[in-house]
């Protein structure tokens, strides 16, 4: 079974659950955690200054994954698009961490079955709560730049945990999970920033 069919599988099985609401933006059904390899933080590349990134330090234990080439490219999707929004790397860091929890960078469309709710994409967003349509939302820059939309109307992201900033916009049933993906998120921005 390939890697890709292996996560969809798991993310399917561990459900996307939570009822919509409106905080910073439409509110998204979210997937359960997913298992992942608990690693030590690593050093941040030398393009960008590690402050600017983690303002306030990582947060738990972290988390990361081996990417392929398709979640390597929508990290630069995402990244371009960050860009687009003129928004900083701190942004970016934010959204790929929240991708990484929600999707695990892959570009999921409707589970059927294993999916409670219309969530897809990236950012496991839906359609019925908002957020655009099907095609919308599966596309990687324009959930990108619906997710930064709900970031931007977040007061004080930029100082907050990543946690929050994430939680706040997304609204997920699993409001602490996307501090775990810091250290990647920061690293791969790190990377492919000035790429």
């Amino acid at each position: 079974m390939n890697s890709k069919l292996l996560r969809k599988g798991v993310l399917g099985i561990a459900g996307l659950a939570f009822a919509s609401g409106v905080v910073a933006g439409p509110a998204t059904a979210h997937a359960a955690p997913v298992e992942s390899k608990p690693v030590a933080v690593t050093v941040l590349a030398d393009k960008v200054d590690k402050g600017t990134l983690i303002p306030h330090g990582v947060q738990g234990e972290q988390s990361r994954i081996d990417l392929d080439d398709e979640q390597v490219a929508n990290v630069k999707a995402i990244i371009a698009a960050t860009k687009k929004a003129g928004m900083d790397e701190r942004a970016a860091v934010v959204a790929i961490a929240t991708a990484l929890q929600e999707s695990k960078l892959v570009n999921l469309g409707h589970l059927g079955e294993r999916n409670d709710h219309d969530s897809q994409g990236l950012f496991q967003q839906r359609p019925s709560s908002g957020w655009g349509t099907v095609e919308q939302i599966t596309d990687p820059e324009y959930s990108t730049m619906a997710f930064l939309k709900g970031l931007k109307q977040v007061d004080g992201w930029q100082d907050m945990p990543l946690t929050k900033a994430a939680q706040t916009v997304q609204v997920s049933a699993y409001p602490f999970h996307y501090a775990q993906w810091e250290t990647q998120a920061a690293d791969l921005v790190a990377e492919y920033w000035n790429s």
